[in-house]
């Protein structure tokens, strides 16, 4: 029987912590201990840098295609653009909502990780003044896009990415041929993206096993106060954020909604996948919801694509979790792009597991965070993962049905009868 992918992970993450506490238990210079500690050190390593090598052309073609995806949808604009506004406004509460609650409760706050030494030892936390700040940041936004892509510069690409899937967008057909290629490029990374995971459950066995051996055990209940604050916020937003904006525009109450949403979202948390429920989601607004075939075969297949809230609050606030965790203390201006990018990670993640690591690792490095910090957030992801699915889902579902109601279908007139006198008296 084939191991999924998941469970091999796991199985990883499992091993790396019991070679971690078996190298932790040796003396500090015993010669195994070294030994040890310098494989796991390059396996990590290895590890780390094919993720850094593929996030670059992966995220770009992401975001491209699915902005210039958009021009198959022009037809119905006002659709569209309600589904586009509300998928947005949803994703800024999300995110705002995961940034404040790692700044109230700081998990991860005084616990120092040796191992990130290295990885933080070029990080320079400058206070600005707010002028001088925005403009740095604004002219920061717009860079020559080969130098991004040859630097690595997360943001600037990302503002690219933005610009030229806009461009495809306006330019329609004339330009279809670079759409295509922007098509094979997504694909190609993709295929890259699953050769590497191949070599996951090693990685993050050596990094957690270095991890564990040079750190004590108060990370673990450092580990659980972060599972409790994002669980708690993801919940919260799917039970109170989400559920309230149905009953502001709709009048469904939160009863309503999950019973008759039931069916998908017990199918998001055992899939933890979006697209795996996307056909029962059309099943369930269509019949329980009464939204119109036509919105709901829009509406939904795009909220299944850039409508990750969970996803997006949960990026944010691993991000101020690892920024804890390595003693830096991130300004207004870092949190704000910690913020964009996380929702533009959730847009632009194609709809596997293994590409969410990638797009976590283009949020850390944003704000020079270290990618190494991976290694501490995945053996949790799969629990956190079916939670945030199931809150994606339920945002889809209120999506179609907000859409429904704000898009009413036009009345049809009734065709003009003939008048019989009037029309003889035209011909007469």
């Amino acid at each position: 029987m084939r191991i999924s992918m998941n469970a091999q992970i796991l199985l990883g993450a499992l091993a790396g912590v019991l070679l971690g506490l078996g190298l932790g238990a040796l003396e500090p210079d015993a010669s195994a201990r070294l030994q040890g500690l310098y494989v796991a050190g390059l396996i990590g390593s290895l590890f780390i840098a094919l993720l850094k090598m593929v996030l670059v052309p992966l995220v770009f073609s992401s975001i491209v295609v699915g902005i210039a995806r958009l021009r198959a949808q022009q037809n119905i604009r006002g659709v569209w653009v309600t589904t586009l506004s509300f998928y947005i406004g949803t994703l800024v509460l999300a995110v705002v909502l995961g940034v404040t609650a790692s700044n109230v409760f700081r998990p991860g706050a005084g616990l120092q990780i040796d191992m990130f030494a290295d990885a933080m030892a070029a990080f320079e936390a400058k206070r600005l003044p707010f002028p001088e700040f925005l403009m740095q940041f604004v002219t920061g936004l717009f860079q020559n896009p080969f130098a991004s892509l040859a630097q690595g510069s997360i943001v600037p690409l990302v503002v690219f990415a933005l610009i030229l899937g806009v461009a495809l967008v306006h330019g329609g057909e004339r330009y279809a041929a670079i759409n295509r290629l922007m098509e094979e490029m997504q694909d190609l990374s993709l295929l890259v993206v699953n050769f590497i995971m191949r070599l996951a459950p090693y990685g993050v066995a050596a990094l957690l096993a270095r991890l564990i051996a040079t750190q004590d055990v108060e990370l673990l209940s450092t580990m659980a106060r972060f599972v409790a604050v994002v669980l708690g916020t993801t919940l919260f937003h799917g039970m109170v954020v989400l559920p309230g904006l149905l009953y502001l525009f709709t009048r469904v109450t939160p009863l309503a909604l999950w019973r008759g949403a039931r069916e998908s979202l017990i199918t998001a948390l055992a899939t933890s996948s979006s697209a795996a429920t996307m056909p029962i989601t059309l099943r369930v607004v269509e019949r329980n919801f009464g939204v119109r075939p036509a919105t709901a075969g829009f509406v939904v297949p795009v909220g299944t694509t850039m409508n990750m809230d969970g996803t997006a609050l949960y990026e944010a606030a691993a991000a101020l979790f690892v920024a804890n965790l390595v003693g830096i203390d991130l300004s207004i201006g870092q949190q704000v792009i910690v913020c964009a990018m996380s929702m533009l990670a959730a847009v632009g993640a194609p709809g596997i597991p293994s590409a969410g690591m990638v797009t976590m690792a283009m949020v850390l490095q944003s704000v020079g965070l270290p990618v190494e910090a991976i290694a501490i957030l995945l053996p949790i992801d799969r629990l956190l993962d079916a939670v945030r699915t199931v809150v994606n889902v339920e945002g889809d579902i209120i999506g179609s049905v907000v859409v429904e109601k704000l898009n009413p279908p036009q009345p049809v007139a009734a065709p003009v009868q003939a008048n019989p006198d009037a029309l003889a008296r035209s011909v007469g």
